[in-house]
């Protein structure tokens, strides 16, 4: 089993940043990629990033290019995504997840999950 502990949500205003964590424990040396999601009310759960366990390789959403970034450290088994210039559109909570497959888009892909973290941005 691997386990997932995000942190780093909160309420921040339009243009603004945070940066979220997710602490990967257990077995991770079974996880082939990393994601983080996001889901609004009412909406379905979306991809925000994905990174392959090695750090090597990240996409993006488009809609958060070049204004978010994943990235990891082995060393720690930590996960972050940084958030800048964010937008009332934005606001979700916010999932992290690990693939023993490998980075995908698709949250079916994913087999664990974190307990979620909510970004509220004010306009």
């Amino acid at each position: 089993q691997v386990q997932l502990l995000e942190s780093g949500g909160g309420l921040v205003q339009a243009g603004g940043s945070v940066k979220l964590s997710c602490a990967v424990s257990g077995r991770s040396r079974s996880v082939f990629a990393m994601g983080w999601f996001r889901q609004a009310p009412g909406e379905e759960r979306e991809v925000v990033a994905t990174i392959n366990w090695s750090g090597s390789v990240t996409n993006y959403a488009n809609s958060v290019k070049g204004r978010f970034t994943i990235s990891r450290d082995g060393a720690k088994n930590t996960v972050w995504l940084q958030m800048n210039s964010l937008k009332p559109e934005d606001t979700a909570i916010y999932y992290c997840a690990a693939s023993v497959f490998g980075e995908a888009e698709n949250p079916s892909a994913y087999n664990y999950w974190g307990q979620g973290t909510q970004v509220t941005v004010s306009s």
